[in-house]
């Protein structure tokens, strides 16, 4: 991997997210998605700035919906991983495997 090709530990978690919750993934719902899997609170700006970040990468696309239906609804941008979003995050797996091979494991388990 050459320099800058490497997710940050944060930009993994939102691929993740997108993952899990695709087709119905917007901000908050993204959010939610990570607070309630790592039970690590999450500023809903470092969100969007990641998202904006990984679209600019082309590792996510987003698209707005119609307004909704409620008095005052208004539409939600949806995200989803694009291909080069899953072949990085598989990059990063791989990574991470590798350099744990012939490690004693970290923690002793329960």
């Amino acid at each position: 991997m050459a320099k800058g090709e490497f997710l940050g530990e944060f930009e993994q978690v939102v691929l993740l997210a997108l993952v899990r919750l695709t087709p119905e993934a917007y901000g908050m719902k993204i959010r939610q998605e990570i607070e309630d899997r790592t039970g690590r609170k999450v500023s809903i700006g470092a969100v969007y700035a990641t998202l904006d970040r990984l679209e600019q990468k082309g590792l996510v696309a987003s698209e707005m919906t119609e307004p909704r239906a409620e008095r005052g609804g208004r539409g939600r941008r949806l995200y989803r991983i694009e291909l080069a979003g899953r072949q990085a995050l598989a990059r990063s797996q791989e990574v991470i495997h590798k350099l744990l091979e012939g490690l004693e494991p970290l923690v002793e388990a329960p």
